[in-house]
């Protein structure tokens, strides 16, 4: 195998290929990226035999082959490579990388091609969403899935279609993260699956804004294309919790702020934030907002912000990070917060209202 590649298209996609790879033993065909060179294109895969990675780049192919190198050290030779074209010849059981700018190679050895595992094949039809749209879903949900691995079943987000719909919702027992999208006739249906973050965190990264991701849903894997990118995930079993059940319904009361204003506020107030309890507070008095934080050992915090509440003065306490993540996430200038008893779930949406919320569990005052 013989090709010259641009340096640049090739480091792009062996970063994405190293960030799927989770085994780091050298002797391991796992920590190996498969690379094949034909009809001047770069085959490029990646597993961690649960998530699979597929992508092609343009290069120029003097003889064909493929093989696999140690993936971490060869992200490495291509960062410190200069810019400009790289020369990748196989010689028996090596790769010989030459800048064909600088005095600069490399060798690394290999792992025989043969021994990649083959990946799996979506035996069901493909349905596309606006890539745009699939990314807005697993932007809106995916801070709040959990990282308890007891609680295995709440370590994905869960995507669903329902009726006229597409669902993405995650939780992690004390936050719940909803969103729908319309759902167009060529979504097939599909009963409810949780897709691991893994696969989701690369689209969200590397999709850009235009065009359609094609997505397949077979009992056990969930396919996932968009531009040059095949990706591939096992999915995580279990039974997700009833979302529906812990919708709250009737709330009374509520109140709007400006989002990066509040946002601001909470990263000034967050700074004497107890690390422990991550606790702040949101005092409400007709026309204002007081945010406020305690450290019991440094000191206080306080910060009192313009919003719309005409209702009795009061104060909910929540975890810092759980009202920040949700307000990063959402672009509206204006959130709406809905709360009947101040100790119960608070409802967080964007004004105007759309087809996403926030559900998050107070903490005790003191």
């Amino acid at each position: 195998m013989k090709f010259t590649c641009e340096r640049s298209f090739l480091l792009k996609e062996i970063a994405i290929a190293q960030e799927i790879i989770s085994s780091k033993n050298v002797i391991s065909i796992y920590s190996n990226v498969y690379l094949e060179a034909k009809d001047d294109t770069l085959l490029i895969k990646a597993t961690d035999t649960k998530v699979n990675f597929e992508t092609k780049v343009p290069v120029i192919v003097e003889e064909a082959g493929s093989i696999t190198v140690f993936g971490e050290k060869f992200l490495g030779i291509l960062n410190s490579s200069p810019d400009g074209e790289l020369i990748f010849e196989q010689k028996d059981s090596k790769i010989f990388i030459k800048s064909t700018v600088k005095r600069a190679n490399w060798q690394l050895k290999s792992i025989a091609s043969e021994k990649f595992p083959e990946f799996a094949v979506s035996t069901a039809e493909f349905f596309d969403l606006p890539i745009r749209d699939f990314k807005d879903m697993v932007d809106q949900t995916i801070f709040a899935v959990s990282d308890d691995e007891t609680r295995y079943f709440m370590n994905g987000v869960f995507f669903e279609k329902a009726e006229d719909k597409i669902i993405m919702v995650a939780t992690d027992g004390r936050r719940l993260a909803y969103i729908s999208k319309p759902a167009s006739p060529s979504v097939k249906d599909f009963s409810g699956i949780i897709i691991p973050p893994k696969i989701l965190n690369i689209l969200t990264k590397r999709a850009g804004e235009e065009g359609s991701v094609s997505i397949s849903v077979t009992d056990k894997t969930i396919f996932i294309r968009f531009g040059s990118y095949d990706l591939s995930s096992v999915l995580l079993e279990g039974q997700f919790p009833n979302y529906r059940r812990v919708i709250p319904e009737n709330l009374e009361n509520s109140f709007s702020v400006n989002r990066q204003e509040t946002l601001d506020a909470l990263r000034r107030v967050s700074l004497l934030v107890e690390q422990k309890s991550r606790r702040v507070y949101m005092g409400l008095t007709p026309g204002s907002m007081a945010v406020y934080s305690e450290d019991s050992e440094l000191g206080t915090a306080r910060e009192e912000i313009s919003c719309k509440y005409d209702g009795p003065e009061l104060a909910i306490a929540l975890n810092y990070h759980y009202i920040e993540e949700p307000f990063k996430a959402m672009g509206e200038e204006e959130i709406s917060i809905k709360f009947g008893d101040p100790t119960k779930a608070i409802t967080v949406q964007p004004v105007p209202e759309r087809d996403l919320f926030h559900i998050i569990m107070p903490m005790q005052l003191d």
